[in-house]
Formats: structure tokens, sequence, C-alpha cells
């Protein structure tokens, strides 16, 4: 700008970068800041703020955010856009409250093409644990390998126990994992390398393969925690 101005006279793109970053604290915060001004709050109407928004896990949102209509018309909203952590909740009950396999792979798929690291965590465990499909279990450990390679294994599996664990601990059914479901027979080669596994985490495992399934072992038996 040529001169000083007044704050609602920025431009709408500073305004709508302004309140993504507030949005992406908290949703108590882009509350406040949406009754600052008429600037602030048409900014805070953008489906481009409404995707960055900070959703917290369901235990600990605010149970009269859920009752008032105004809060629940904003979920909705959020959702209808493709608010990233509400889809990834809505398809975690798909897959293991609901049951409903096909829709919720199908809303697994566009959560990982929008990005979202525990959405690639979940379709990588899912796909290893595919029965006579072994180009699944390839891209599922293609994908386990970015993961890990990117340090996000821990994080992806956080998310996973705060939803499914802390949230619907009474309703969540996990999928089984038998034998046939190993990448690779982790017991044989970990009595021919001397190593046990499961003991201290999967880090000192050397097997690529052998890994994967220790994660997908913790992932079945993540209600168990």
């Amino acid at each position: 700008m040529e001169r000083l101005s007044a704050a609602v006279e920025l431009p709408r793109d500073v305004w709508l970068a302004i309140d993504i970053k507030v949005a992406s604290n908290s949703i108590e915060d882009l509350c406040r800041f949406r009754m600052t001004c008429c600037a602030a709050r048409d900014a805070g109407e953008e489906d481009t703020m409404l995707r960055m928004v900070s959703i917290p896990p369901p235990h600990e949102m605010n149970w009269w955010w859920r009752r008032d209509p105004i809060g629940q018309r904003f979920f909705e909203r959020c959702f209808e856009i493709g608010q990233p952590e509400l889809l990834f909740r809505e398809v975690l009950q798909e897959l293991y409250i609901q049951h409903n396999h096909a829709i919720g792979w199908e809303m697994l798929q566009n959560a990982v093409s929008n990005g979202l690291d525990a959405a690639k965590y979940v379709l990588s465990m899912e796909s290893l644990i595919q029965r006579d499909d072994n180009e699944a279990k390839e891209n599922g450990l293609e994908l386990f390998q970015a993961l890990e390679a990117g340090g996000l294994l821990t994080a992806c599996y956080s998310s996973c126990f705060a939803v499914l664990t802390i949230s619907w601990p009474d309703e969540v059914q996990m999928p089984e994992k038998g034998e046939e479901h190993t990448v690779c027979d982790y017991r044989r080669m970990a009595a021919e390398r001397g190593y046990v596994h499961g003991v201290g985490g999967a880090d000192h495992i050397p097997c690529i393969h052998c890994r994967a399934d220790y994660e997908v072992e913790r992932y079945v038996d993540i209600l168990r925690v």
C-alpha cells in the first residue's frame, strides 16, 4: 500500500491469511477473531479457511458445540467442504464402527488424495492386511516406507488412537490379522537373526517387511493398549 490505512481497508486475501493462521490454532480463537470486525467475520466464511480450522478430537470438544444449532451448522459446513480431520474421523467410523467397508475405503482414498498423513497410515495398514492381494500389500508397504522415512508413524498412530480408543472405545471393531496377513515370516527371520521381535519397538528391526508387520500388529491391537 502507498499510504497508511485502517485495518478494514486491508485486501481480502490478507484477512483470509490472518483468519487461517488464527483458525489453525483453535476454534475458540477463530470465534473471538470473527467478532472483531466485519472483515474478519466475512473472511471466516471462506471455504479455504474452513479447511484449515483446527478441529479437536471428539472427546475434547465442548458438549454444547454439538447441541448448538450454529455449532452444528459450522461442523456440517466444514465437513461438506472437506475439512481433513472431520473427513478422517468419518473414514474411521465407516470402517470400524459402521463396517461399511466399501464407503469407508472410497472416503479413505479421497482423504489420502488430500494429503492427510493419518489417512495414508490407515491406508497402508489396511492394504498390508489384505488377503491374497500382493499388489495392495506392495502399495501399503510403499506408503509405510514413506511415512517411516518422514518420521510420521508415531503421530499417525496417535491420531488413530485418539479417535478410536479414547473417543469411541466401546463401539470400535478392528480388523483381525492372521498369519496369512504378514508381509514376511518375521518369526522365522527373528530366530535366524537373533533379535526379539517387538522388544523396544521396531527401530532395532533391520527388515522393512518385519517393521511393517510390527506396525500392523500395533494397529489392529490399538484397543488393547
